[in-house]
């Protein structure tokens, strides 16, 4: 379930997003090529990620930023860059280019310590933009819970959009985090699902002061849960995938 883009236009040229994606994808090209040396890419983890073991000893802290421009792969990176491109254009809008920057720095570092506080002791290199793109997506469900979302689902061999509201979307992401973070071992590797489920929570409380000053639930009554302007119409066009007809 992927989603594909909102109904929520935003006001505004996001050019802090653009910049923020442009370096995430620059950076990843810059050391693609030694991924497949492992004392080259081990090293560079080493001096760049988090490693909660170093943290803990009082050193690398400034992996908290360095981590979150560094992908583990294509996948990772194109995942990470979608759901900033989705949700991040409509904080950008209400925040404004310099108090988001700020903003997504401040919640991808929150992140990196809850994940440093789970798992103190480990030596697993963590790396990825997503601990600070899950605060944003908790300030969006804050501010814009019913905004619609357009997902693609995909079955096996069974493809369909579906346009649900935000909250829908955004809980199951963040239930799934949680339930991975309960199953999952940190120590271990893997998705770092606490530092997901910490960065969408610093991000909502981080955006309180922002949804207080709209208004606050008089902001939820005015609006509905939804953006406070109109939002965007996609055409649908008819399939050209013949059907088949059943017997």
């Amino acid at each position: 379930m992927f989603p594909i883009r909102d109904h929520n236009p935003s006001g505004r040229t996001p050019y802090v997003v653009y910049a923020l994606m442009a370096a995430n994808i620059l950076i990843f090209l810059s050391y693609v090529g030694i991924m497949n040396d492992a004392p080259l890419i081990n090293r560079f983890y080493f001096d760049y990620a988090i490693i909660p073991a170093r943290i803990s000893d009082g050193v690398a802290f400034e992996t908290f930023v360095t981590s979150m421009f560094l992908h583990g792969g294509w996948m990772h990176l194109a995942g990470n860059m979608l759901f900033l491109w989705i949700f991040g254009d409509n904080l950008e809008d209400e925040m404004g280019h310099v108090l988001f920057l700020v903003f997504y720095l401040v919640a991808g570092i929150g992140a990196g310590l809850i994940h440093v506080i789970t798992a103190p002791e480990s030596v697993v290199p963590t790396i990825g933009a997503s601990g600070a793109i899950a605060g944003v997506m908790g300030g969006y469900l804050l501010l814009f819970p019913k905004a619609r979302v357009d997902i693609l689902l995909i079955l096996i061999v069974y493809f369909r959009v579906f346009t649900i509201p935000a909250f829908v979307m955004l809980g199951v992401w963040l239930g799934m985090q949680f339930l991975g973070s309960l199953s999952s071992n940190p120590d271990e590797g893997g998705v770092a699902y606490w530092a997901h489920t910490g960065g969408f929570v610093v991000g909502l409380l981080l955006c309180v002061p922002l949804w207080l000053k709209r208004g606050g639930m008089a902001f939820w009554s005015q609006t509905r849960g939804h953006p406070p302007h109109p939002e965007a119409k996609y055409p649908l066009s008819r399939s050209r995938i013949p059907k088949i007809p059943r017997k």
